[in-house]
């Protein structure tokens, strides 16, 4: 039976839904950021005039997009929102959240732990966690004949299907895959899959039935299999998936991973902290305070330019 597990990292929340020792499905969340559900006070910034959208700005500095604004709503305004999406990165931009006006009471936007139920834990199983974040670092998922490569843009999630199989069974062979990234990643929004030219109608079919049965408890809309051989799926996006992380926040994912590392370190000593100056630049004060907390060690950090981002590493070090 599938059950949600959950780690209250440092700078950020976990979560796993795990079966049989595998990880089916993750979602991920950075508190102190603008979060699907969370009911703010923020100010009207600008709108045009008779306009129901506008933009304003919260206490954290961040800005959202809003829209169905009231008439009588004036720039300057000190106003209560509810964030309906988060912002989401990308190559040249970062589009910013979403928020709409509401009379309900001010919260924060609830926990995974209360969004998903599960269970909190110290450490998701054999490293599953990792396993996940590798995958999504490299944007590749390959599988027995054939590989998916995962492109984020402005427009949507492109997936590119290769490999050497005909293209009827490659077609084929990549829905299961496809399916288990999209679940994993907690991909959302526009989706556009490019399987092989398949220009028989009754090519196709299998595909798109395949679709079906793969993506039935995942809530979206999808279009058939065009001649081209392309599909698109789409579904809710509430804040950006874990392949939109590790591609445009990679420094900042990076640094929350090697804080994930540090917390295991199990030999006696000063904890040191060795990686990239970018991961480094990325670690905050108050980060470092809650890892000496919740160690019990001082911690010290370390430059190595010749490490990948995603490389660093924590050892127990003498004083």
């Amino acid at each position: 039976m599938a059950e949600w597990l959950i780690e209250d990292g440092i700078g950020e929340e976990r979560a796993l839904l795990v079966e049989n020792g595998h990880a089916i499905a993750a979602r991920l969340q950075w508190p102190g950021e603008l979060t699907a559900g969370a009911i703010l006070e923020g100010v009207l910034t600008s709108r045009r005039k008779g306009s129901p959208r506008g933009q304003a700005r919260f206490e954290n500095g961040e800005e959202a997009l809003v829209d169905r604004l009231p008439r009588d709503a004036a720039e300057g305004s000190q106003m209560r929102f509810e964030i309906m999406r988060g912002a989401v990165g990308e190559a040249k931009r970062r589009k910013l959240a979403h928020a709409r006006p509401t009379d309900a009471p001010l919260c924060p936007a609830p926990t995974l732990a209360e969004r998903l139920g599960g269970k909190l834990v110290r450490r998701f199983p054999d490293d599953l966690w990792e396993e996940v974040l590798d995958e999504c670092l490299s944007g590749t998922v390959d599988f027995p004949g054939g590989s998916l490569h995962f492109s984020p843009t402005p427009a949507m999630v492109l997936v590119d299907v290769d490999g050497q199989l005909p293209p009827r069974e490659l077609a084929l062979a990549a829905v299961e895959p496809l399916a288990r990234a999209i679940m994993r990643w907690s991909l959302g929004g526009v989706i556009g899959v490019d399987f092989p030219t398949l220009q028989a109608k009754e090519d196709r079919k299998p595909i798109d039935s395949a679709l079906g049965v793969a993506l039935a408890d995942w809530d979206h809309e999808r279009t058939a299999m065009n001649g081209f051989g392309f599909v698109q799926l789409v579904a809710r996006m509430e804040g950006p998936s874990l392949l939109h992380r590790t591609h445009f926040q990679r420094s900042a994912a990076a640094a929350r991973l090697l804080l994930r590392r540090a917390e295991d370190v199990g030999d006696p000593g000063v904890i040191l902290l060795t990686a990239h100056p970018a991961v480094l630049a990325a670690l905050r004060e108050e980060w470092l305070e809650e890892l000496a907390r919740r160690t019990g060690r001082q911690v010290r950090t370390q430059a190595d330019p010749a490490l990948a981002l995603a490389a660093g590493f924590a050892q127990a070090v003498s004083a």
